[in-house]
């Protein structure tokens, strides 16, 4: 079992995402709020911004922007949302786009998105649209939006009927990961985030998966050398998936990997502070895991053994169960054909042959599913 700790060659390791015209680097390292000025410069056509925001990072990090902002000459906006997954709707959509057009914003400025994936997403997606589309650049400020949802281009905002269903593929202009942003989340989020990281040990990296094993905790705990760079793998897979497929039409979906399940979890609860997204992902990888085992495809010795990481390091496995939920498995089943990946009426599963290969399929039963659903919440 690998056991070395791999320390970064530099302080800020750089991840490229080779898409053409639309290529891109992702920035790991410490202390990258403080140089944001300088590391945007170059690549802004008009040094003009509007900054967005939640409150909750607002009050941490947007001062600290502002001034690596205006000591580079970068004119700035900064606009501000509640928190959480709220913010995601189409009524707030609404409402930046109009503050955007009331400041303003040029086809030729940028949008900055500071904060997570909800204020990423939600950026990203007015990205798109503003004027036919101007530039932005992520700076992710948890360690989930670090290794996942600032990477690749997926942008939108969430429908009654279901997560991310309205949205764009486009792409930033930079990533600045700040792994000191890290110090001042909750275990929570971090355990949120860690969930995405050993996803990509799972479902593509052997060795990863194995290094995890042994460093996983020291991620969590806050080693700066294990943080930078198990986000650094965990970007380097990324990009390499939306290299292939930008628009995920073919391998891309494997970076699905315990969503399906994940997202019919937190439909039900609301998207509320019940189960956040990393929570509901990481039950979701357990689900798909045991539905592996329980089709053949992966042997019980695997399964078991990711459930014992995942609950080593403090992930949950299991539903929530409390009195006040009415989980049943045909609710979660209705949300799961809600899925943004059914196609031809089937449901489509990222499943496990073993620890490091991963395969997409539609040839699961309803009833295997439902099944499945059935004991995980225990009816």
């Amino acid at each position: 079992m690998t056991s070395n700790l791999v320390e970064p060659t530099s302080p800020i390791s750089q991840v490229p995402v080779s898409l053409g015209a639309r290529s891109y680097d992702i920035l790991i390292g410490a202390n990258l709020i403080a140089q944001a000025g300088d590391k945007l410069r170059d690549i802004l056509r008009n040094p003009r911004v509007a900054i967005v925001t939640d409150e909750n990072v607002a009050a941490i990090h947007l001062q600290s922007l502002q001034n690596a902002l205006t000591d580079a000459g970068i004119e700035y906006s900064a606009l501000i949302f509640p928190h959480g997954e709220g913010s995601k709707t189409i009524s707030v959509y609404t409402d930046l786009m109009n503050q955007l057009l009331e400041a303003r914003i040029q086809r030729d400025e940028a949008l900055i998105a500071l904060g997570g994936g909800v204020i990423g997403d939600l950026t990203g997606f007015a990205a798109s649209t503003l004027r036919r589309g101007v530039d932005f650049i992520q700076i992710p400020t948890t360690l989930l939006s670090q290794v996942d949802s600032s990477v690749g281009g997926k942008t939108g905002i969430n429908a009654p009927q279901g997560k991310n269903l309205i949205g764009a593929f486009y792409q930033p202009r930079l990533v600045l990961a700040d792994i000191s942003i890290l110090d001042s989340l909750p275990r929570r989020e971090i355990l949120a985030g860690y969930a995405e990281i050993v996803k990509y040990g799972l479902l593509g990296d052997y060795g990863f998966f194995e290094w995890l094993e042994v460093n996983g905790k020291k991620v969590i705990e806050g080693d700066v050398a294990a943080r930078i760079y198990a986000v650094e793998q965990s970007v380097k897979a990324k990009a390499r998936i939306v290299a292939n497929d930008e628009r995920e039409s073919g391998v891309r979906a494997f970076l699905n990997l315990g969503h399906t399940f994940g997202h019919a979890l937190e439909a039900e609860t609301g998207y509320g502070p019940r189960l956040n997204h990393g929570e509901a992902v990481a039950i979701g990888m357990i689900m798909a895991a045991e539905l592996s085992a329980r089709l053949g495809h992966l042997n019980r010795q695997d399964c078991r053994r990711i459930r014992t990481h995942f609950e080593d390091v403090g992930l949950p496995v299991s539903v929530p169960l409390a009195s006040d939920m009415d989980w049943t498995a045909e609710k979660l089943l209705a949300h799961m054909r809600q899925d943004k990946k059914i196609s031809n009426g089937k449901i489509t599963l990222i499943l496990l042959k073993e620890i490091g290969e991963a395969f997409s399929t539609q040839a699961v039963a309803e009833a295997d599913i439902l099944s499945l659903l059935k004991q995980e919440i225990q009816e």
